[in-house]
């Protein structure tokens, strides 16, 4: 899958960049039509959960988001891969039917 990392307002290092990619490329084996991915990272101005994750992957002719934000980014990234699974069994279903 071509995944796109985008960092705003500040410089991913190499290890996050990575453990990223492992985790997203993971969801290939629930759905392997996936065409491409986007992933946002940002930093808020909230007191603890400050890392927000965006994640948005195109499937086919449709795309599925999910936002998560958490005390790290790595946190952040397991809770949107965890929504983003039972995502992509959903419409794996719907497109079966």
């Amino acid at each position: 899958m071509k995944l796109d990392i985008q960092s705003i307002h500040f410089d991913a290092d190499k290890k996050l960049l990575e453990y990223i990619e492992k985790k997203l490329n993971k969801l290939e084996t629930f759905y392997d039509n996936i065409v491409s991915g986007e992933v946002f990272l940002k930093v808020t101005n909230d007191a603890k959960e400050n890392k927000l994750v965006e994640v948005k992957l195109n499937v086919q002719n449709q795309s599925i988001f999910v936002k998560e934000t958490s005390i790290s980014f790595e946190a952040a990234v397991d809770m949107a891969e965890n929504t983003l699974r039972g995502q992509l069994v959903k419409y794996k279903e719907r497109m079966r039917n």
